[in-house]
Protein backbone atom coordinates (compact mmCIF):
# COMPACT_ATOMS: atom_id res chain seq x y z
CA UNK A 1 0.00 0.00 0.00
CA UNK A 2 1.30 3.16 -0.94
CA UNK A 3 2.37 6.08 1.34
CA UNK A 4 -1.47 8.15 2.01
CA UNK A 5 -3.50 5.93 0.01
CA UNK A 6 -6.81 5.51 1.68
CA UNK A 7 -8.07 2.49 2.85
CA UNK A 8 -11.48 1.06 4.32
CA UNK A 9 -10.84 -2.45 6.26
CA UNK A 10 -13.91 -4.30 7.01
CA UNK A 11 -13.61 -6.44 10.24
CA UNK A 12 -15.83 -9.30 9.62
CA UNK A 13 -16.43 -12.89 9.13
CA UNK A 14 -14.97 -14.07 5.62
CA UNK A 15 -17.34 -15.46 3.71
CA UNK A 16 -19.13 -15.32 0.13
CA UNK A 17 -21.76 -12.91 1.68
CA UNK A 18 -19.06 -10.76 2.54
CA UNK A 19 -17.06 -10.73 -0.42
CA UNK A 20 -20.13 -9.49 -2.52
CA UNK A 21 -20.27 -6.42 -0.08
CA UNK A 22 -16.33 -5.85 -0.45
CA UNK A 23 -16.56 -6.17 -4.45
CA UNK A 24 -19.52 -3.62 -4.08
CA UNK A 25 -17.50 -1.01 -2.10
CA UNK A 26 -14.47 -1.58 -4.98
CA UNK A 27 -16.29 -0.62 -7.41
CA UNK A 28 -17.91 2.36 -5.77
CA UNK A 29 -15.13 4.29 -3.61
CA UNK A 30 -12.19 5.02 -4.94
CA UNK A 31 -10.17 3.49 -1.98
CA UNK A 32 -8.38 0.43 -1.18
CA UNK A 33 -10.72 -2.19 0.26
CA UNK A 34 -9.22 -4.63 2.52
CA UNK A 35 -11.08 -7.66 5.28
CA UNK A 36 -9.65 -9.08 8.44
CA UNK A 37 -11.25 -11.59 10.25
CA UNK A 38 -12.39 -10.44 13.92
CA UNK A 39 -9.98 -13.07 15.54
CA UNK A 40 -7.15 -11.91 13.52
CA UNK A 41 -4.46 -9.31 13.85
CA UNK A 42 -4.18 -6.73 11.36
CA UNK A 43 -0.43 -6.53 10.15
CA UNK A 44 -1.19 -3.99 6.82
CA UNK A 45 1.00 -0.87 6.76
CA UNK A 46 -0.69 2.29 7.64
CA UNK A 47 -2.71 4.04 4.91
CA UNK A 48 -4.10 7.74 5.63
CA UNK A 49 -6.67 7.96 6.05
CA UNK A 50 -7.91 5.01 7.19
CA UNK A 51 -11.75 3.73 8.03
CA UNK A 52 -12.22 0.79 10.30
CA UNK A 53 -15.36 -0.91 9.54
CA UNK A 54 -16.38 -3.35 12.23
CA UNK A 55 -19.44 -5.90 11.80
CA UNK A 56 -21.50 -5.64 14.88
CA UNK A 57 -22.84 -9.26 13.86
CA UNK A 58 -19.46 -10.79 14.15
CA UNK A 59 -17.50 -8.83 16.64
CA UNK A 60 -18.21 -8.95 20.52
CA UNK A 61 -16.98 -6.76 23.01
CA UNK A 62 -13.32 -7.44 23.68
CA UNK A 63 -13.01 -7.22 20.21
CA UNK A 64 -14.78 -3.89 19.68
CA UNK A 65 -12.49 -2.41 22.59
CA UNK A 66 -8.95 -3.70 20.79
CA UNK A 67 -10.13 -1.72 17.99
CA UNK A 68 -11.02 1.13 20.28
CA UNK A 69 -7.48 0.66 21.46
CA UNK A 70 -5.97 0.27 18.36
CA UNK A 71 -8.01 3.54 16.45
CA UNK A 72 -6.50 5.82 19.88
CA UNK A 73 -3.20 4.80 19.11
CA UNK A 74 -3.21 5.85 15.05
CA UNK A 75 -2.77 9.18 13.68
CA UNK A 76 -5.68 9.29 11.00
CA UNK A 77 -7.84 6.32 12.26
CA UNK A 78 -11.45 6.04 12.30
CA UNK A 79 -14.31 3.47 13.60
CA UNK A 80 -17.62 2.83 12.22
CA UNK A 81 -19.75 0.52 13.05
CA UNK A 82 -22.43 -1.49 10.79
CA UNK A 83 -25.30 -3.89 10.84
CA UNK A 84 -26.51 -2.28 14.03
CA UNK A 85 -30.36 -3.28 14.89
CA UNK A 86 -31.36 0.11 15.74
CA UNK A 87 -30.95 3.17 17.48
CA UNK A 88 -30.74 1.84 21.03
CA UNK A 89 -28.54 -0.57 19.96
CA UNK A 90 -26.38 2.63 18.44
CA UNK A 91 -26.80 4.01 21.97
CA UNK A 92 -25.52 1.00 23.45
CA UNK A 93 -22.18 0.85 21.65
CA UNK A 94 -21.46 4.39 21.88
CA UNK A 95 -21.52 4.35 25.63
CA UNK A 96 -18.71 2.19 25.14
CA UNK A 97 -16.36 3.45 22.70
CA UNK A 98 -16.09 6.22 20.58
CA UNK A 99 -17.36 5.77 16.63
CA UNK A 100 -17.03 8.11 14.05
CA UNK A 101 -19.79 6.65 12.12
CA UNK A 102 -23.05 4.46 12.50
CA UNK A 103 -24.62 1.83 9.63
CA UNK A 104 -27.81 -0.12 10.58
CA UNK A 105 -28.76 -3.00 9.18
CA UNK A 106 -32.22 -1.34 7.46
CA UNK A 107 -29.41 0.76 5.45
CA UNK A 108 -28.99 0.53 1.43
CA UNK A 109 -25.49 -0.42 -0.16
CA UNK A 110 -25.36 2.88 -1.71
CA UNK A 111 -25.71 4.82 1.93
CA UNK A 112 -23.52 2.85 3.33
CA UNK A 113 -20.85 4.09 0.62
CA UNK A 114 -21.90 7.58 0.59
CA UNK A 115 -21.02 7.11 4.61
CA UNK A 116 -17.85 6.19 3.93
CA UNK A 117 -16.79 9.09 1.98
CA UNK A 118 -18.01 11.30 4.38
CA UNK A 119 -15.92 9.19 6.93
CA UNK A 120 -12.62 9.34 4.86
CA UNK A 121 -12.75 12.76 4.81
CA UNK A 122 -12.93 13.37 8.80
CA UNK A 123 -16.18 14.16 9.12
CA UNK A 124 -18.81 12.26 11.22
CA UNK A 125 -21.48 9.90 9.76
CA UNK A 126 -24.40 10.01 11.98
CA UNK A 127 -28.11 10.55 12.37
CA UNK A 128 -28.36 14.25 14.29
CA UNK A 129 -30.86 12.54 16.63
CA UNK A 130 -28.42 10.21 17.69
CA UNK A 131 -25.65 12.56 18.18
CA UNK A 132 -28.62 14.65 20.49
CA UNK A 133 -29.44 11.46 22.63
CA UNK A 134 -25.18 10.91 23.52
CA UNK A 135 -24.92 14.64 24.37
CA UNK A 136 -27.96 14.26 26.81
CA UNK A 137 -26.28 11.05 27.67
CA UNK A 138 -23.11 12.41 28.48
CA UNK A 139 -24.06 15.15 30.16
CA UNK A 140 -26.33 13.90 33.06
CA UNK A 141 -23.27 10.93 33.18
CA UNK A 142 -21.57 13.99 34.08
CA UNK A 143 -22.79 15.01 36.88
CA UNK A 144 -21.46 11.88 38.63
CA UNK A 145 -18.17 11.77 36.91
CA UNK A 146 -16.27 13.10 39.54
CA UNK A 147 -18.04 12.17 42.99
CA UNK A 148 -16.45 9.34 44.83
CA UNK A 149 -17.38 6.37 44.18
CA UNK A 150 -16.00 2.85 45.67
CA UNK A 151 -13.77 4.94 47.71
CA UNK A 152 -11.73 5.59 44.91
CA UNK A 153 -9.64 9.39 44.79
CA UNK A 154 -9.65 12.19 42.26
CA UNK A 155 -6.31 10.86 40.89
CA UNK A 156 -8.16 7.28 40.46
CA UNK A 157 -11.11 8.71 38.58
CA UNK A 158 -8.83 10.41 36.42
CA UNK A 159 -6.55 7.62 35.20
CA UNK A 160 -10.17 5.33 34.92
CA UNK A 161 -11.58 7.72 32.70
CA UNK A 162 -8.63 7.72 30.64
CA UNK A 163 -8.30 4.02 30.37
CA UNK A 164 -12.01 4.56 28.10
CA UNK A 165 -9.97 6.10 25.80
CA UNK A 166 -7.70 3.50 25.17
CA UNK A 167 -4.93 5.42 26.27
CA UNK A 168 -1.96 3.36 27.40
CA UNK A 169 -0.11 3.03 31.03
CA UNK A 170 2.54 5.25 29.23
CA UNK A 171 0.53 7.51 27.74
CA UNK A 172 -1.80 8.38 31.30
CA UNK A 173 1.75 8.54 32.64
CA UNK A 174 2.51 11.33 30.24
CA UNK A 175 -0.36 13.00 30.25
CA UNK A 176 -0.47 13.21 34.54
CA UNK A 177 3.39 13.92 35.08
CA UNK A 178 3.65 10.50 36.76
CA UNK A 179 6.01 7.61 36.06
CA UNK A 180 4.49 4.68 34.70
CA UNK A 181 5.10 2.87 37.88
CA UNK A 182 2.65 5.50 39.84
CA UNK A 183 -0.24 4.57 37.33
CA UNK A 184 0.34 0.78 37.63
CA UNK A 185 -0.17 1.70 41.36
CA UNK A 186 -3.35 3.62 40.79
CA UNK A 187 -4.79 0.59 38.96
CA UNK A 188 -4.28 -1.79 40.96
CA UNK A 189 -5.73 0.31 43.79
CA UNK A 190 -8.47 1.12 41.22
CA UNK A 191 -8.93 -2.62 40.42
CA UNK A 192 -9.12 -3.65 43.90
CA UNK A 193 -11.99 -0.96 44.72
CA UNK A 194 -14.45 -1.75 42.28
CA UNK A 195 -13.54 -5.31 42.15
CA UNK A 196 -12.40 -5.82 38.22
CA UNK A 197 -9.70 -7.84 37.45
CA UNK A 198 -8.43 -6.01 34.23
CA UNK A 199 -8.45 -2.86 32.17
CA UNK A 200 -11.76 -4.37 30.21
CA UNK A 201 -13.69 -4.90 33.38
CA UNK A 202 -12.46 -1.35 34.44
CA UNK A 203 -13.66 0.34 31.19
CA UNK A 204 -17.32 -1.80 31.31
CA UNK A 205 -17.34 -0.45 35.24
CA UNK A 206 -16.69 3.23 34.19
CA UNK A 207 -19.30 3.07 31.30
CA UNK A 208 -22.07 2.30 33.73
CA UNK A 209 -20.75 4.12 36.74
CA UNK A 210 -18.91 7.44 35.47
CA UNK A 211 -19.88 7.75 31.85
CA UNK A 212 -17.72 7.17 28.41
CA UNK A 213 -15.22 9.92 26.93
CA UNK A 214 -17.56 11.45 24.39
CA UNK A 215 -17.63 10.06 20.71
CA UNK A 216 -17.36 13.70 19.21
CA UNK A 217 -14.84 14.81 20.82
CA UNK A 218 -11.57 15.73 18.40
CA UNK A 219 -13.46 15.18 15.45
CA UNK A 220 -15.25 17.59 12.49
CA UNK A 221 -19.12 17.83 11.76
CA UNK A 222 -20.33 20.22 9.31
CA UNK A 223 -22.93 22.06 10.07
CA UNK A 224 -24.88 21.89 6.92
CA UNK A 225 -23.54 18.90 5.58
CA UNK A 226 -24.56 17.85 1.47
CA UNK A 227 -27.29 16.32 0.98
CA UNK A 228 -27.04 12.36 2.12
CA UNK A 229 -24.55 13.05 4.52
CA UNK A 230 -26.63 13.00 7.42
CA UNK A 231 -29.40 10.34 6.01
CA UNK A 232 -30.81 9.48 9.25
CA UNK A 233 -31.43 12.89 10.35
Amino acid sequence: MEQGQRLVLLVTANNPQSQLFIDYLHQQLDCQVSVVAPAAEWKGKEASPTVVLLDADHIDEATMQKWHVKAAEADDMSLAAFNLRDEEHAVEILSAMNLQGVFYRSDSLEMICKGLTILLEGNLWMSRSLMTRMIQFFRRQQLNSYRPVCGLTHRELEIIAMLGTGASNIEIADQLFVSEHTVKSHLYNIFRKIKVHNRLQAVNWARQNLGAPPPLVGRRHRDNPPPGASPHS
